[in-house]
């Protein structure tokens, strides 16, 4: 079914002629005003025949016609109107966007209005009139960004039909357009995030996740991050790279390589959490024995902490989650149902049961499993009054019984804890390593209390026992002289709170021994063996005196204690502290070591945000992703992520100004409906 100005469109202005309006079209980019009208106007500028239009208005002195007879330009401003726009839009133009002007006689030449003749000509050689709908198509592509949607959404007949209900001349993109478009925007964009990494001084790290689409196309994201010289946390997405068959860990490490050669980055590089496979365990071993043969510094590789502890979780979760999804089924209904919803808050507060807000979190990840335990719980009468009374809603087989209830209440009991450490590990700002590893280690023994105490039921032992071989096994993986200096280097952590598995060995000495030989003096002029003499800044030389002087600072800096063991020497922060802005802070008091932890603290504890992981928030990113056809997936999804970041989205060399189009849209907006008000009036 398609829709053109000379049949169904004209169909519906005959039916209703009063309902239709001017339509004001957004400017194109180079700024060119452009206005369409009705059908009526549409067909008047294609018409053959030369057409005459007499208008008086006491406005129109305020107003200069273009040479071409098309369109009106404000003298105040330069807002463009079509020539066949109603003088009474013109006067509210005036009235609010230049208050007084009637005042202004010295901007018009003409002290009284004159008739103007507007004549519309057929085009030269018999051309058509174009119109640029630019800015109109670049607003789809923003809207296409912010709602992951890919370019092919625009294809839809019924979509391009309602534009034109709008306004029959009013022309989309093609599709192979908006996908070239897409291409090319994600090309200069890439080009700014790579200038942007090429002034980051300090080390790297990098993250990896992977997923397959619905086109069994499997995908992996790299993903950048750093702390710069203001002692600010970054992040920025690298790339989405299509891993080509058959998968493994040769095709991803292929990929990495090319992806951190792309940015040049892979000199500086220092670690690498991957998503705990064994695919991308070999792919990162991979990349480390690469990057050892080059010489290029120290780098490790870790386990995804949030998804070791969601499977660790999901292990205790294993005997209730038939019970968790009957309560599920309740909570849904719950949340469809405004009626039910109030009647269960009325209970609750009656059974003095807490206080609900809905909807009510019913996801399948940790947030809305916990959601189904916690609500039985703490609110199991106003649960089951509310089944009673809705019973043929509902179903009698939504009422747990007694068995259910028991186990539901043990269970969560016993993952209060983990669902505290989820929470914090969500909303800390920046989740270190070392805080990280202070939580799996109270996770690791509670555990251990619920296989040791005798009050557990053997089904929970069961689970617990599962649940520690998963804590041992990351905790195997994770504990190394890398992961031991960026949790000493966490001032709420240090020493004292490192658990017991990471603080065996020599680790505080190699952590001692690699601060001296990398920060020590690799950012301090170092001390030749000559005599040579410097120079300094006015063009001359340091005294010999100065220079002896100078050697033996550096030799009492070296035989002091150095700031490493200063540092531990002081009591930890308090848990709530801000890491960074601590070291922000006390970098002058530490100048040396506030380098290696700018560099240590950008290991990342998990692959992902772990909010992505444990809420809900987890679901929308998968459907994003998992269906973005394969010829928009990359580009995409990367400038969403780039443009959300706050990199400014760029066509080629052009920077394209949103908040400029979206004024220039409310604007048209708002004369349009100015444009409605005056015809119903008339």
């Amino acid at each position: 079914m398609d829709w053109t100005a000379n049949n169904t469109f004209k169909s519906f202005k005959d039916m209703e002629p009063k309902s239709m309006m001017d339509i004001a079209i957004i400017p194109s980019i180079d700024q060119i005003d452009i206005g369409l009208g009705s059908s009526e106007k549409a067909n008047a500028i294609t018409s053959a025949k030369p057409r005459k239009k007499t208008m008086t208005s006491v406005y129109l002195k305020f107003f200069e016609t273009a040479p071409d007879g098309k369109s009106r330009r404000c003298k105040f401003c330069g807002q463009s109107y079509s020539i066949a726009t109603a003088t009474g839009n013109l006067g509210r133009h005036l009235s609010n966007r230049h208050p007084g002007y009637d005042k202004s006689g010295d901007v018009v030449s003409n002290s009284a209005p004159q008739p103007i003749t507007v004549i519309r000509k057929s085009q030269p050689h018999g051309k058509p009139p174009q119109v640029d709908y630019d800015h109109l198509n670049w607003l789809l592509i923003k809207w296409l960004i912010v709602a992951s949607l890919p370019p092919s959404t625009l294809e839809e007949k019924w979509l391009a039909n309602s534009y034109k209900f709008l306004n029959p001349s009013i022309q989309l993109w093609p599709g192979e357009k908006y996908k070239a478009v897409f291409r090319e925007v994600f090309r200069s964009m890439q080009e700014d995030v790579r200038a942007s990494l090429e002034q980051v001084s300090s080390k790297v790290s990098i993250t990896l996740d992977f997923w397959t689409s619905y086109e069994q196309i499997y995908y992996m994201s790299v993903a950048c991050q750093w702390i710069d010289e203001n002692w600010s946390f970054q992040k920025v997405l690298l790339d989405i790279c299509h891993i080509p068959h058959p998968c493994g860990d040769t095709e991803i490490y292929h990929s990495l390589v090319k992806v951190l050669k792309m940015y040049n980055i892979e000199n500086r590089v220092l670690s690498c959490t991957h998503d705990n496979s064994q695919t991308a365990i070999h792919a990162c071993h991979s990349l480390k024995e690469g990057l050892d043969g080059q010489k290029g510094g120290p780098f490790c590789y870790i386990p995804c902490a949030a998804r070791t502890l969601n499977l660790i979780i999901d292990d205790g979760l294993r005997t209730t989650k038939p019970v968790i999804s009957k309560i599920r089924e309740f909570v849904l209904e719950l949340n469809a149902s405004s009626e039910i919803s109030d009647d269960f808050i009325q209970l609750a507060t009656a059974y003095q049961e807490g206080s609900w807000k809905f909807p009510l979190d019913a996801s399948a990840r940790w947030s809305g499993n916990y959601q189904m335990l916690d609500i039985v719980r703490k609110a199991s009468k106003s649960m089951d009054a509310v089944i009673r009374k809705y019973e043929e809603t509902l179903g009698s087989n939504r009422m747990l019984s007694s068995a259910e209830k028991n186990v539901v209440n043990i269970v969560h009991q016993y993952l209060e804890p983990f669902y505290k450490t989820t929470t914090n590990i969500c909303t800390n700002k920046v989740p270190t390593i070392g805080l990280v590893l202070f939580f799996m280690d109270h996770i690791s023994e509670t555990i251990a209390v619920c296989r040791e105490s005798r009050h557990s039921p053997d089904w929970l032992k069961n689970a617990a026992e599962d649940m520690a071989i998963k804590a041992r096994n990351y905790n195997n993986q994770v504990c190394n002289i890398f992961t031991y200096m960026t949790a000493i280097l966490d001032p709420r952590i240090k020493g004292e709170l490192i658990p017991e598995s990471l603080s065996s060995g020599n680790y505080l000495e190699e952590a001692r021994t690699h601060f001296m030989r990398n920060y020590s003096a690799s950012h301090f002029a170092s001390m030749t063996s000559g005599y040579s003499a410097p120079e300094i800044e006015d063009g001359g030389s340091v005294s010999f005196a100065e220079e002896i002087a100078r050697k033996k600072r550096r030799v009492s800096m070296s035989t002091a204690t150095d700031e490493l063991t200063q540092y531990l020497s002081e009591q930890p922060a308090p848990i709530p502290t801000d890491v960074l802005e601590w070291w922000k802070v006390n970098s002058t008091r530490y100048p040396r070591l506030s380098l290696m932890a700018r560099d240590f603290l950008t290991v990342q504890a998990t692959s992902v945000a772990p909010e992505e992981l444990f809420c809900s928030k987890g679901d929308e990113i998968d459907k994003q992703r998992i269906c973005m056809p394969h010829d928009t997936a990359q580009a995409l999804l990367c400038i969403r992520s780039w443009t959300h970041g706050g990199i400014k989205l760029k066509f080629k060399s052009t920077e394209i100004d949103y908040e400029r189009l979206m004024e220039l849209a409310a604007a048209a907006a708002a004369d349009n409906s100015n444009a409605g008000s005056d015809k119903k009036q008339k």
